[in-house]
């Protein structure tokens, strides 16, 4: 089988190709940043139970989501390990360090590095906003110049 000639482009490849070449596009579309707190209506709903659950989760994991509840989960988690010691017993042991200690001081700690990498994130999304926003102005003033050059050469050709 062999491949078709590809010297002449298709009417629909044209119209895509000046689809992109617009300048026209560049000068109406407007740069939007999108953050965590603008996506929330998506997750929970954006009605008064929606924004009432997606409040309430972020109130607790704001407050369980601390080195501060880490530190007291972990003395929390301390006053039974004496009994589980005591029971002498291996399995109470490894089940009060598993069940107990690492679920109870390992949740707020992973909820601490996930705000951290979040921070992180939307601080990495608010510069590549700003950077691509100078680009857009950029390519919209060369659009105009473009432009401008395209009116020029038409009038020299006259």
């Amino acid at each position: 089988m062999s491949k078709p000639k590809r010297d002449v482009s298709s009417p629909a490849e044209i119209a895509a190709y000046q689809e992109l070449v617009n300048h026209a596009h560049a000068q109406r579309h407007v740069p939007r940043l999108v953050q965590a707190e603008h996506v929330l209506a998506s997750i929970h709903g954006g009605g008064v139970v929606g924004r009432f659950n997606a409040w309430l989760a972020v109130q607790i994991t704001s407050k369980v989501g601390t080195m501060w509840a880490a530190y007291l989960f972990a003395l929390l988690a301390l006053v039974s390990l004496p009994a589980a010691i005591a029971s002498g017993n291996t399995i109470v042991i490894v089940a009060w360090l598993a069940q107990t200690f690492l679920q109870l001081v390992l949740l707020p700690i992973i909820i601490v590095g996930q705000n951290v990498q979040q921070a992180a994130n939307d601080a990495r999304a608010l510069a590549d906003h700003q950077t691509l926003t100078a680009v857009h102005d950029l390519t919209k003033h060369i659009d105009v110049l473009q432009d401008q050059q395209i009116q020029i050469l038409e009038v020299l050709k006259k």
